[in-house]
């Protein structure tokens, strides 16, 4: 079983412990769309994993297109979508800091921040880094009485290093390498056992194609393709026994098309498969290595194939940009009604400040009412020095200099 689900059936049922704003903690801090599929049938095999905040999309504008970003153009946060496109960034160097306030309408602390950044050795080769932070908030522990005992402010993090290496014109590839730290309750003890912070390492791999097909001065179509294998790495332990970090299978898209030399239009289709075990109901899934776990993932659902198609999620987005100065974007994202049953549009809007700054937002908007992730939005500030700009700076520092 999921420790985060594991912790909230227990407070369910006993008040060992209690959070100042509401009773969901471990199982909020996770993946909170779970519990819709749960609640609709338990003969629903939900994909779930300890650490899911490393699947959660922590840039603005990936998650204003319905989280589709494996394909989509390079900068700073494709350390998150897929290194191997920084292999093609147009830039010198960028970096991105992202805020994303969690669960709002259920709870007030949490919240999820990221920064990351890259930087180009050469026309092939670029390097990248990227920490991500999930705040979970405070925890107040109690005793089987309801009396408070300690106090404790759950916390996850990541940290990562990448680089990507272009290999011809149109193809590249990127590593990643990755920390895991999970601290949910700290060494306080929960049913007789101590816990601990849950740590691990684990690497991400993949691959991206771009063609560019221009027809004439005036009219360009570009193609781009992508494939992510994410968070590949050893299991969590959290002293209560060890459990799958999320990898996951990405692969996608993006068409982008410029009438003018003003106007560009994108449109992006990603889909995304969670290899991670299919719960089999007795928990033997857990007892596999992670190898076989993986290769196992394409093909364990009890369902057979037509349930491995329904853990499959997509997503799509679109965008419309005016001169590289104003974004508008839309997506949306799917999951099977027996698999989380996530469903929501995303919009958003990204702008350019200076040169070298903009600024993007994103805001979820869910199918059906009653989602915890309601009112879910982002904001994102980005930085980028484009090579055009820092070659005209150096000439003006030289002849500043005669």
């Amino acid at each position: 079983m999921n420790p985060e689900i594991m912790f909230f059936d227990i407070r369910l049922n006993i008040p060992f412990m209690k959070k100042s704003n509401i009773a969901f903690l471990i199982f909020l801090s996770s993946l909170p769309f779970f519990v819709q599929a749960q609640s609709i049938t338990k003969d629903y095999k939900v994909v779930t994993s300890a650490v899911p905040f490393l699947t959660i999309s922590p840039d603005s504008k990936a998650a204003a297109l319905g989280d589709a970003g494996v394909a989509s153009n390079p900068d700073a946060n494709s350390i998150y979508w897929n290194t191997s496109k920084l292999a093609f960034a147009p830039n010198k160097y960028g970096a991105s800091f992202s805020y994303a306030p969690w669960l709002r309408d259920l709870v007030q602390d949490m919240g999820l921040m990221n920064l990351s950044g890259y930087y180009k050795i050469s026309d092939k080769q670029a390097l990248t880094m990227g920490l991500t932070y999930f705040d979970q908030g405070l925890i107040q522990f109690t005793n089987s009485n309801g009396d408070d005992l300690d106090r404790f402010h759950s916390r996850e993090m990541s940290f990562t290093a990448g680089i990507a290496q272009k290999l011809s014109s149109d193809f590249s590839m990127g590593l990643n390498l990755k920390y895991i730290n999970s601290n949910l309750v700290g060494s306080n003890v929960v049913n007789g056992t101590a816990g601990k912070p849950g740590q691990t390492a684990a690497i991400d791999l993949g691959i991206y194609y771009n063609k560019n097909r221009p027809s004439d001065s005036d009219h360009k179509t570009d193609f781009s393709y992508g494939l992510w294998l994410q968070n590949l790495g050893g299991k969590v332990n959290y002293g209560f026994g060890e459990y799958f970090i999320p990898a996951n299978l990405k692969v996608g898209t993006q068409i982008s098309h410029k009438p003018d030399e003003h106007n560009t239009f994108r449109f992006l289709v990603d889909f995304n498969k969670l290899l991670v075990p299919t719960p089999q109901g007795d928990r033997s899934e857990l007892d596999l290595a992670v190898l076989p776990s993986i290769i196992g993932s394409f093909n364990d659902a009890p369902g057979g194939m037509a349930e491995e198609l329904r853990e499959v999620m997509a997503s799509i987005g679109a965008e419309y940009n005016y001169d590289e100065m104003v974004a508008l974007r839309a997506g949306y994202f799917y999951e099977s009604r027996s698999k989380g049953d996530r469903k929501y549009f995303t919009t958003g809007i990204g702008v350019k400040l200076k040169d070298t700054y903009n600024i993007d937002l994103a805001y979820l908007i869910p199918a059906k009412t009653g989602n915890p992730l309601a009112n879910t939005w982002r904001i994102t500030l980005n930085f980028a020095m484009p090579y055009s700009l820092l070659k005209s700076r150096q000439n003006a520092n030289l002849e500043d200099e005669e």
